[in-house]
């Protein structure tokens, strides 16, 4: 009796759950759907059938997941799941150790009562430059924080950190649950099949 040989590595992926790794620059939304004058996901990503797990306003750069399968964009993009999100900060002035505790602590916001972050201060990141750059007052300083959530309300970082006194000038996501930006530069992705 012969037994016939099934191949346990098939080559054809578009079946399986696969994630995508997205850079999302400056401006760009995080819909494929054209809305001039602004750039889209459309511009940057030719794989067909993969939808946002969850969104990045245009404001905001780096790391957006793009999956194929629907059951997993749920569990990334649901707030019920609570994926951690870390995002890196740049604040105008010089931020303070009670701003860090009180992020930490939770902020009443207009639509009620974060869950406690993860904050801290860090140095200056080697991020690339922004296109356009941030705006800059000469009398003013800066400082970068590192912030970890498990909530996804509307621009919730710069909401929490204008609520502690220090306005948001720049917001790079890094991390979603464990997807990392790693070393995508802006409008690079990278294809992992689950």
């Amino acid at each position: 009796m012969r037994l016939a040989l099934v191949d346990a590595c098939p080559t054809d992926t578009t079946s399986m759950p696969q994630i995508l790794l997205f850079n999302k620059p400056f401006g760009v939304l995080s819909q494929f759907t054209a809305e001039p004058p602004h750039k889209t996901l459309a511009q940057y990503i030719n794989s067909k059938g993969f939808y946002a797990a969850g969104r990045l306003d245009k404001d905001s750069e780096g790391l957006l997941l793009l999956t194929n399968d629907g059951k997993l964009q749920q569990k990334i993009s649901n707030p019920r799941y609570g994926k951690s999100k870390t995002y890196l900060v740049q604040v105008e002035g010089q931020i303070e150790q009670s701003a860090i505790e009180a992020l930490s602590n939770g902020l009443m916001l207009k639509d009620g009562l974060s869950k406690p972050a993860k904050a801290r201060i860090i140095e200056e990141p080697d991020l690339w430059p922004r296109d356009p750059p941030i705006r800059v007052r000469k009398h003013i300083p800066c400082s970068w924080i590192e912030l970890s959530l498990s909530e996804g309300r509307n621009r919730q970082v710069r909401r929490m950190t204008a609520a502690v006194g220090f306005p948001t000038l720049r917001l790079v996501r890094t991390k979603i649950a464990q997807w990392e930006l790693g070393k995508l530069k802006p409008g690079e992705s990278k294809l992992l099949t689950i």
